[in-house]
């Protein structure tokens, strides 16, 4: 089950650029950075993640066309929901990569072409037990 929007990635093969430009935007620096792979800032009310990973990360070919974006949704069981996604159709996009402790992220195609992210994070069900 899709439990609620965790990360959205972006991707930029200049990540110094993008993080200037981003945090210029934002009004605020990035929180969390990984040295040549990827950058991330926390926003608005529920501190949703927005994050820019290195196009060589990327699991798709990001330069025919726009990059387009990545959203993840919080799961419970992520190899549980990969397998429920494959049993309906969808096609494996990137298989589950831990991103650091506690975040581990996949993604699939779904029939129609669209690309679904599902993740375990651990700052989504922080976010959710202040809540609670």
């Amino acid at each position: 089950m899709l439990r609620g929007l965790t990360t959205t990635t972006f991707f930029a093969d200049d990540l110094d650029a993008a993080s200037a430009w981003y945090s210029e935007f934002f009004g605020l620096q990035p929180y969390f950075r990984v040295p040549g792979g990827y950058i991330e800032w926390r926003l608005g009310d529920y501190q949703h993640e927005f994050g820019i990973v290195a196009t060589a990360h990327a699991p798709h070919d990001v330069h025919r066309g726009p990059a387009g974006a990545v959203t993840y949704w919080a799961v419970d069981d992520l190899q549980a929901t990969l397998d429920r996604l494959t049993a309906l159709g969808a096609r494996p996009h990137h298989p589950p990569t831990v991103r650091g402790e506690g975040f581990v992220t996949a993604s699939v195609v779904d029939p129609f072409g669209n690309v679904l992210g599902v993740m375990t994070n651990a700052h989504y069900f922080d976010v959710l037990g202040k809540r609670a």
